[in-house]
């Protein structure tokens, strides 16, 4: 290649290459919208033994949370690691700021969530450092020795996904600095369970349980799996067999128990041929079946479901009080015999959310237990009597993510085992986002939520299988309108996360996606089939009836070769691509008459992946973005392929990342600008200003969580985040990126600038709903702060030190020479109405980083002044005044010697008609009234100058050696401030020092134009009979006042000044010689 040429390409590359610096956009924040109402997954809990205020909750998928409060609040303590699925937690009792946390949660459902190896903290989890075994991915037990805290034991159950050798029990001696495995089977099999003596550490009982996951089946059981002894701390392991008690044949999961009260007394819960619970007393020698009565969905019983729920706990002090922690929770009174149902979920008005997956027992105090399950935390006192929902742990695990046109706005979604729910983007209420704000809308497993644009009461949402409605979000109802097919032979396959979009051009028309593309033009009332089958349609992967293993579980999670995206163009409503679970892209160009398998010609793409989301370009009709994961098939790769030509050509534009980028679970193209990217991955969110050559992670007010769907609003400009784990978060105004990704990263070099505000809204406030005084427990998520917007980014030039002037130089020389420096310690704001004409000035201190900030400007005008008894300094800021009119005002931001302008446009609330009229007649007289308050505010100024003068000279001739001469003026002096004080109680009211609260007999004269302002603002009409009252008594009161100041300094202080004018009253005295003799 031509050597200019070369370097030509590569100057060319990094120009278009663009990664902005995340450090310049630290004052620009992610806010956590919440819910916590419907909370999430919580996957492990531990608590400081000698002070159980302290309690480590870990999640599913929203990382490890902290109480010290006994679970009123809580602070989330592994954000900045990679991984956020925590599957274990263990503190170490004998000095408990030592925490270690296992990631990958120990339950593999089809929504698990994978780990990223061991963590280890010094400080009770401020710190965390990575100690290893990263290849694990999934990591259920941590045991400590109680004798020596530098031996550890962790029980890593592997992925599901796939055969590793990374899997079963590890062991350090060195406080996690090296390990060793100490127990291996194969590499299907992992560690289910891990427990220890408390009365002997080298004593461990290890279940091992052969599994695997594939996105059509589930198998539990085989050769791999049992149970395991330890006599020497893992050094020789005894596998207990059918010779001991246990069942004969395959295995599954083995959940395992040892009473604290009574070590020899141990249970095991064991998945076989025929489940059943297992007794030794012996210490693990022998073993008895106890109990083989399975739960199934009733409320007794040991359990069901081993796949995702096989844990056992005894009451810390009767080794016969047996809790088993399944769908529900049952506890035994007899050592396994029978069971009954501890708490109930449904059928109450006090339930606790069903599958539970960690508990947690006081080691002195059975009566305190903590509960864990899909709902999130619980918490009891009275041993299962009663229980506290921990309403404040926002983890919830959003499937996808929907916005719709109200104001404020409203953000959809279906959560993980939580259904599918509506709650606002920000409140114009007090205080944050509360759990009440948010309706549920349909239970289940929630997914994918479409609001009516055209009225938002109506809409469609779906839990598994299919299962979708058009709901009334005002009476509750709910039409299910799931496609059916005319031939009844034909079975219809619908993903346990269905695929539903909306024709972005035709609001009546809406697809739904099984094996085939369903289409209805009269909101799902009636469906026409518009595709053939577009999947693999492959039979062996259709089996989910036998899907389970030894324990039967087919509940539709595994169903396969179905469609899980169906994007329309919003270019050409006859253009729709659909992404299929077993590796299909299809295209259709007119409508569903004929499709194309365009997957085939993507070069690199992992055979039968998971294609999760299709994003078509708004900008070009052959554009589109794919969204493939392949984590199902142990290939944790991120693969985002685009295509400018309808699927002829791709490139994966994720080529060079590796697994810790995260899979690829979202992506959005900003809907005005195409070279801005938002992608989400398994380890956070990622952005792009130059359409996906450089990416830059978001980690401000944003934890490396899951980032499963992403939205626009296209009126606020708002990117709305849907996590599997953590809820939601809003990234308010994107312009700034925008900005950069039109522009290129070059202005934020600039000394100052100003970007596009969004529209601004003059709206109504009210106090929360429910209560006002919330204190910890309850949730407030984060609100948007009131009044307009305004970004910039600054870029202070770096100051250098004055040269020192040399001595051959004079002084006058010197200072010739210096130039005047440019400050930029102070940031000018300033708004100009439609007639150019200043209405508000606000000075700040500049920032001390540079990069991008926001200021709030509250739509004020310049104000006046209002009567005080405090002097008014010189430095004073700008008082604010009344509210602007609706309208467009030009902003200007001053930094040095540089000045930015932008428009801002002001809108009224648009919740409330609002008459121009009516608007414009308030203004006039808040304004009349505020002229008014500013006289009398510079009355009082006068009187408060004045009274200084009086003191001054009162003070002077006090100090004067002749003052028995000015006996006379003194008293002048003390008459004038009593004249003066008594001014001002005219105007403010007389001071009262009493103790206690006080009262005048009448309202201050001041009080009245204050009443009358305050009238006025609250009004919503033209002001009337009662406003013109007020502002006419107010103006007899105060005018009457004003007249007594005006006659004051006509008459009293004009007299006064020409008494002190001709006083000499200088401080320089005649001084005698001194004779010192």
């Amino acid at each position: 290649m031509n050597k200019f040429l070369y370097t030509l390409l590569i100057f060319s590359f990094s120009i278009n290459a663009q990664q902005f610096d995340i450090h310049k956009f630290k004052n620009i924040k992610t806010r956590a919208i919440g819910p916590a109402g419907m909370s999430g997954r919580v996957t492990s809990i531990d608590v400081v033994t000698n002070n159980p205020e302290i309690i480590y909750v870990g999640t599913a998928s929203g990382g490890l949370w902290k109480s010290e409060s006994g679970g009123v609040d809580w602070t989330p303590i592994f954000d900045d690691q990679l991984a956020m699925s925590i599957g274990a937690v263990a503190i170490q009792q004998s000095n408990p700021d030592v925490i270690w946390a296992g990631t990958g949660e120990g339950n593999p459902r089809n929504s698990l969530t994978g780990g990223y190896g061991l963590y280890k903290s010094l400080d009770a989890g401020k710190t965390w450092k990575l100690v290893g075994l990263e290849k694990t991915r999934n990591i259920h037990k941590i045991v400590i020795d109680k004798d020596n805290p530098n031996v550890v034991y962790v029980g890593a159950i592997g992925s599901p996904w796939g055969d590793h050798p990374e899997r079963g029990v590890y062991k350090t001696i060195d406080g996690g600095k090296t390990w060793s495995k100490s127990l291996f089977v194969n590499n299907k099999t992992g560690c289910a369970d891990l427990v220890i003596d408390p009365s002997n550490p080298n004593k461990l009982i290890a279940s091992m349980w052969e599994h695997s996951r594939k996105p059509w089946t589930f198998n539990s059981g085989g050769e791999g799996s049992g149970m395991y002894i330890t006599y020497d701390g893992g050094e020789n392991w005894k596998k207990i067999t059918e010779k001991e008690g246990l069942p004969k044949g395959d295995l599954g999961r083995i959940g395992l128990a040892i009473a604290p009260s009574n070590p020899k007394i141990i249970y095991a819960l064991i998945e076989a041929k025929k489940n059943g619970l297992y007794k030794s007393e012996d210490g693990g020698f022998k073993w008895e079946l106890v109990n083989d009565k399975s739960s199934g969905r009733g409320p007794e019983g040991i359990g069901n479901r081993p796949f995702y729920y096989s844990d056992l706990f005894v009451d810390s002090s009767n080794e016969n009080r047996i809790y088993s922690v399944f769908t529900y929770v049952n506890v035994s009174e007899d050592g396994g015999k029978s069971f009954h149902q501890l708490m109930p979920a449904y059928g109450t008005t006090v339930g606790v959310h069903p599958d539970h997956h960690a508990w947690w027992i006081h080691p002195t105090n059975p009566k305190y237990m903590i509960d864990g399950n899909d709902g999130g935390l619980n918490i009891t006192h009275d041993r299962g009597k009663t229980w506290r929902f921990v309403e404040n742990l926002p983890i919830g695990q959003f499937y996808h993510i929907n916005v719709d046109m109200e104001f404020p706005y409203n953000v959809y979604g279906g959560l993980q085992d939580n259904g599918s729910w509506v709650g606002p983007a920000y409140v114009l209420k007090d205080q944050g986002i509360r759990n009440s704000y948010w309706q549920e809308l349909m239970f289940g497993d929630g997914f994918d939520v479409v609001p009516d644009p055209k009225d938002s009461r109506f809409g469609y949402a779906m839990s598994q299988q299919g299962n979708v409605g058009r709901y009334d979000l005002k009476t509750g109802n709910t039409k299910m309108i799931r496609p059916t097919h005319p031939n009844p032979d034909i079975k219809l396959r619908f993903n346990w996360n269905s695929a539903i979009a909306m024709n972005p051009t035709d609001n009546e028309t809406i697809y739904f996606g099984s094996q085939f593309v369903h289409k209805s033009t009269d909101k799902g009332f009636t469906w026409n089939l518009i595709s053939p089958d577009l999947t693999s349609n492959n039979p062996e992967k259709q089996k989910q009836h036998e899907s389970g293993g030894i324990t039967m579980d087919a509940t539709g999670a595994e169903n396969h070769c179905s469609i899980l995206a169906i994007e329309p163009s919003t270019l050409d409503q006859n253009i729709l691509w659909v992404g299929t679970d077993d590796g299909n892209i299809q295209l259709t160009l007119d409508g569903g008459t004929t499709w194309e398998n365009v997957s085939k010609n993507i070069k690199g793409m992992p055979k039968e992946a998971w294609v999760a989301q299709i994003r078509s370009s708004k900008f070009k009709k052959g554009e589109a973005y794919v969204i493939v994961n392949n984590y199902r098939q142990f290939d944790f790769n991120p693969y985002l392929y685009r295509t400018k030509d309808f699927g002829k050509t791709w490139e994966n534009i994720l080529n060079e990342k590796d697994e810790t980028f995260g899979y690829t679970l979202s992506i959005i193209q900003d809907i005005e600008e195409p070279n801005l990217l938002f992608l989400g991955t398994e380890y956070g969110l990622y952005i792009s200003i130059d359409e996906g050559e450089e990416w830059t992670k978001w980690t401000n007010n944003y934890p490396n969580v899951s980032t499963m769907d992403l939205a626009i609003h296209p009126r606020e400009h708002d990117l709305v985040i849907g996590t599997f784990g953590r809820a939601i978060y809003v990234l308010d105004d994107i312009r700034p990126f925008r900005a950069l990704a039109s522009n290129g990263k070059q202005i934020l070099d600039k000394t100052i600038h100003v970007f596009t505000p969004p529209s601004a809204y003059i709206s109504e406030y009210q106090q929360p709903s429910g209560t006002r005084f919330g204190a910890n427990a309850m949730f407030n998520g984060e609100n948007r702060r009131g009044g307009a917007m305004i970004s910039y980014s600054i870029n202070k030039p770096e100051t250098k030190e004055k040269k020192e002037t040399t001595a051959k130089k004079s002084k006058k020389e010197a200072i010739k020479q210096e130039k005047p420096a440019v400050k930029f310690d102070t940031i000018f704001f300033e708004v100009y109405n439609d007639k150019n004409e200043l209405i508000r000035s606000i000075k700040n201190k500049t920032p001390e980083e540079n990069g991008i900030h926001r200021m709030y400007w509250n739509f004020d005008e310049k104000g006046t002044r209002g009567p005080s008894r405090r002097k008014q300094r010189k430095n004073n800021s700008e008082p604010s005044g009344v509210t602007v009119l609706p309208g467009e005002y030009n902003i200007k931001l001053h930094l040095g010697n540089e000045t930015v302008s932008e428009t801002i446009k002001v809108a009224y609330d648009p919740r409330i008609e609002m008459p121009t009229e009516v608007l414009k007649s308030k203004y006039d007289l808040l304004k009349l009234i505020e002229n008014k308050m500013g006289v009398a505010g510079e009355s009082t100024q006068r009187l408060l100058k004045a009274k200084e003068i009086v003191k001054d000279y009162q003070k002077r001739i006090k100090n004067n050696s002749k003052k028995e001469k000015y006996k006379d003026l003194l008293e002048n002096h003390t008459q004038i401030l009593t004249k003066i004080d008594g001014l001002l109680d005219e105007m403010l009211g007389k001071e009262d020092d009493r103790q206690g609260i006080t009262a005048t007999e009448f309202p201050s004269t001041i009080s009245y134009l204050y009443s009358a302002r305050r009238y006025v603002n609250s009004l919503l009409q033209i002001p009337g009979k009662t406003e013109t009252t007020l502002v006419n008594n107010a103006d007899v009161k105060v005018s009457s006042v004003i007249s007594k100041i005006n006659n004051f300094f006509q008459t009293d202080w004009e007299n006064y000044k020409t008494k002190v004018e001709n006083l000499n009253l200088s401080p320089f005295e005649e001084l005698k010689d001194l004779k010192y003799k």
